[in-house]
């Protein structure tokens, strides 16, 4: 498995976690914010994972499922957890035949809007985006829940690797 492929499952795990921990608040919580963060907690989550479903579509360039999950969608938690499904295929589809070509030029993507501008881009930028643009809005998810007196989880690299065997303590 190359680096890239790791970074973006462990996007997918750490979405996951936070799912998980969000289904133990209360609906109120769910729509916690604070000024300099993208939205609610839960928008911020349904963000993330549309987000992540586009970068993938961009870099498969074909849709994951046929409606498009978008981050205006009023979504509930059955609804995100669905959407990490389809990103967590998503990815593995990405590397099944090996590692793409980050050089690879993508000419368009199948969910752009008829009459919006078309870009051409390598497809590094795309998975760059896919693992950076999680990690922030987590971080600010995080940031409203220390903020109300919430402990968030850990979602560091650090609890990943040692889940998966890749860190341990030596005695």
């Amino acid at each position: 498995m190359d680096f890239l492929q790791r970074q973006m499952r462990h996007s997918v795990w750490a979405n996951e976690r936070l799912l998980a921990f969000c289904r133990t608040l209360a609906d109120a919580q769910l729509e916690l914010t604070l000024p300099g963060t993208y939205g609610t907690v839960l928008g911020t989550l349904t963000h993330i994972v549309s987000s992540e479903e586009g970068y993938l579509v961009r870099l498969l360039g074909a849709k994951l499922h046929d409606i498009p999950f978008r981050a205006t969608d009023r979504a509930t938690l059955d609804d995100i957890a669905s959407h990490i499904d389809h990103v967590k295929a998503g990815v593995d589809r990405l590397f099944g035949s090996g590692s793409p070509d980050p050089e690879r030029v993508i000419s368009d993507t199948p969910l752009r809007p008829p009459g919006a501008p078309q870009f051409e881009m390598a497809a590094w930028p795309p998975a760059t985006q896919f693992v950076y643009h999680g990690t922030d809005h987590r971080s600010q998810i995080a940031t409203i829940l220390s903020a109300n007196g919430l402990e968030p989880p850990d979602l560091q690299i650090w609890p990943y690797a040692m889940e998966l065997g890749a860190s341990r303590q030596v005695k």
